[in-house]
Formats: C-alpha cells, structure tokens, sequence
C-alpha cells in the first residue's frame, strides 16, 4: 500500500507539473494573466477556518497566491494518491480512458471547492473559460495516469 501512495504523491507531482507547463503556455500564447480565483478561494478558506495571514496589500495578496497555488499542488498529489490506491486496488481502465477519468477527478475536486467557498460560478463560464480549465487538466490526467500505470511493478 505504502508503494502505491508514493506512486500516487509522484504521479500527481509530474501531472501538476504538467497542468503549470499547459497553463503557462496558454498564458503565453494568448497573452492572459494568471486567474486570481486561486488566492481568493485561500483568501475565503484561512477566513472560514478561523486562520489570520499577516501581511497588508500586495505582501498579504502575494501570501494568498502562494497559498492558492500550494492548494492546488495539494489537490494534484491527492489525486495521484487516490487514482494509484484505485489501480492498486484493481481499477485497470486503458490509458486514454484512465487519462480523462484522472484530469476530470482533479478538475471536479479543484472546480467544486472553489465553487463551494463562493469564488466561482462554472455556469457562468464562457466556452472560452472552459476549454481553458479543462485542457490543463486533460494533460494533468495523461501524465499523471501514465506514471501510476507506468511504474506499476505487476504491469
């Protein structure tokens, strides 16, 4: 089991890197900053968990950001954890269907909660929004199930 939890913290480790790499190109392609939706949904959790982040404007801003991003590579890792003990456990699905399932569980667990703290309505979105979203997570999915499948020892 201990094997399969690593596999899983490695696996969503590469797929985050992955999701930044296709985030950050798009960013560079189409010349779009960064979503601030990140540090907001910090910003509405440390607020309802009763937490205080020092700092005033830009200092405080940038502590929220960072802990936006550090919540996401939180979620990425936890996602290669739960998708590494599912194979494990004998959920075996091609890699391409393996690939969607895993970038769609990582995109619900991140869209849900932000949903849930009040700093993001997907219905709202434009198709535009959308693609954006889910083609960095469709990347996460193909990397991060193809290192759990990849280093699998009985594969």
């Amino acid at each position: 089991m201990m094997h399969s939890i690593l596999r899983g913290g490695a696996a969503g480790a590469a797929g985050t890197t992955a999701l930044d790499i296709a985030s950050y190109a798009d960013m560079a392609l189409r010349g779009r900053s960064a979503s601030d939706v990140p540090a907001e949904a910090a910003d509405r959790l440390t607020e309802d968990v009763g937490l205080h982040v020092g700092g005033n404007g830009e200092r405080r801003e940038n502590r929220l950001a960072a802990i936006g991003a550090l919540s996401g590579i939180g979620v990425g890792v936890a996602t290669g954890v739960a998708v590494s003990v599912a194979h494990r456990a004998g959920l075996r699905m091609p890699w391409w269907l393996g690939s969607v399932v895993t970038g769609v569980l990582a995109m619900a667990a991140t869209d849900a909660s932000m949903t849930a703290l009040g700093v993001t309505d997907p219905r709202m979105w434009s198709a535009t929004d959308w693609v954006s979203d889910l083609v960095p997570h469709l990347v996460f999915g193909a990397v991060a199930y193809g290192v759990v499948v990849g280093a699998d020892p009985r594969r």
